[in-house]
C-alpha cells in the first residue's frame, strides 16, 4: 500500500509537470475574465446528458484523439467538406463512425450564447472530453485552454496520420513519436479502450482472412483461439459484417478500469494494435503493472498522457480562429 501511494505522488507530480510542456500559451482558466461560466457551462451539459448515453465517452475521447493527431487539437475533425467538393478529415473511413458531432454542437450553441465569439470548439471538445470520461467514473485531469480553432481539413491527412487498428508496434511508436509522445502514452492512452466499442470491419481480417488464405481457420495466432471462436460465433459472424458492434472490453465497455489491460495479457485485445502492446518489454512491462496495480494508478497515469496529447501542435494567440460553428469555418 505504501508502494502504491509514493506511485501515486509521483505521477500526481508528473502531471502537474506536463502542463507545462508545450502547450504554447494555453493555461488554466485562459477563459476567467473573456467567458468565466464557459467551463461550468460545458460542464454541466456533460453531466446532463452523459449519463442518459453513456457511450458519448468514448466518442468524443476517440474524436479528441483523432483531432490531435492531424493539424494538431485545433478541431479539423470537426469541419464539414468544403462547397468546392475537398473532403474533410470527418470524411476519412477512422472518422466515419465518429457520433459526437452533434453533441459538441449544442455545447458550442451554449457557450456561443454565453460569450460569442470567445470559446474556441478546439477547447470545449478538450473540455467535454475530460467531463465525459469523469461522469462515467473516470479520472479527472486538468485541462489547460487558449486553443485556436483550424481553418483547414484534409481528408487524406486523416487517412495517412491516424494510427490504424491494424499496425505493429513499430508503427505505433513511430506515430507517436511523431506527436511527441513516448511509449508510455502509446500504453496509456490505449487504455481509452476499456470503454470502446468497434465494428467487426475493424479487425475481421484477424478472425477470418489473416495470412491471406481465408476462412475461420485463418485467424490471427496472437488473438486467443476460444475468444476469436467466439467473436466468430456471436458477433462477426461473415468476413464481410461491417455493422455489427462489438465491445473492445467485453463486459465492462462502460467502465472505466483497468480490466483492458488484463484482457491484453489473456491476448483478448481486439485490434492487431491492442495486442502489439504486449510485443514490445517495455510497453508490455507496463500493461503488467497497471493491470496488477489499483485503478487510481492506472487514473494517474491516463490523466498525465490525456494532458500531454491535448497539446499536440496547438493553435494559440493569432494563430486560426474561434468559429462560430464548429463545422465551418468563419466567413
Amino acid at each position: 500500500m505504501a508502494a502504491a501511494k509514493l506511485v501515486l505522488a509521483m505521477l500526481v507530480v508528473a502531471v502537474g509537470v506536463a502542463a507545462g510542456e508545450g502547450g504554447g500559451k494555453l493555461r488554466q482558466g485562459y477563459y476567467e475574465q473573456s467567458c468565466p461560466r464557459a467551463e461550468q457551462i460545458v460542464k454541466h451539459y456533460v453531466e446532463r446528458h452523459v449519463p442518459h448515453a453513456p457511450s458519448v465517452a468514448a466518442t468524443l475521447i476517440r474524436t479528441h484523439f483523432h483531432d490531435c493527431f492531424v493539424r494538431g487539437c485545433d478541431a479539423s475533425v470537426l469541419l464539414n467538406a468544403t462547397t468546392g467538393g475537398g473532403e474533410a478529415e470527418k470524411d476519412a473511413t477512422p472518422n466515419l463512425t465518429l457520433r459526437g458531432f452533434a453533441f459538441l454542437d449544442r455545447v458550442k450553441a451554449l457557450v456561443e450564447q454565453e460569450c460569442p465569439g470567445v470559446v474556441s470548439c478546439a477547447d470545449i471538445l478538450a473540455l467535454a472530453s475530460r467531463d465525459a470520461v469523469g461522469v462515467i467514473g473516470g479520472p479527472f485531469w486538468r485541462v489547460p485552454t487558449g486553443r485556436r480553432d483550424g481553418r483547414v481539413s484534409i481528408k487524406q491527412e486523416a487517412l495517412d496520420q491516424i494510427p490504424a487498428p491494424t499496425m505493429n508496434f513499430t508503427d505505433l511508436l513511430t506515430s507517436f513519436r511523431a506527436k511527441g509522445l513516448d511509449v508510455a502514452d502509446l500504453v496509456w492512452l490505449s487504455g481509452a479502450h476499456t470503454i470502446g466499442i468497434s465494428h467487426c470491419n475493424s479487425f475481421t481480417e484477424r478472425l477470418y482472412n489473416f495470412t491471406g488464405r481465408g476462412g475461420p481457420g485463418d485467424a490471427d495466432p496472437s488473438l486467443d483461439a476460444e475468444y476469436a471462436a467466439n467473436l466468430r460465433r456471436t458477433k462477426c459472424t461473415t468476413p464481410t459484417d461491417n455493422t455489427t458492434i462489438v465491445e473492445m472490453d467485453p463486459g465492462s465497455f462502460l467502465t472505466f478500469d483497468t480490466s483492458y489491460y488484463r484482457g491484453l495479457l489473456k491476448r483478448r485485445g481486439l485490434f492487431q494494435s491492442d495486442a502489439a502492446l504486449i510485443t514490445d518489454a517495455a510497453a508490455r512491462a507496463d500493461v503488467e503493472s497497471v493491470a496488477k496495480g489499483p485503478s487510481e494508478v492506472f487514473f494517474q497515469v491516463f490523466a498525465r498522457s490525456m494532458m500531454r496529447m491535448g497539446m499536440i501542435e496547438v493553435k494559440t494567440g493569432g494563430e486560426g480562429e474561434i468559429r462560430q460553428h464548429c463545422a465551418v469555418v468563419n466567413s
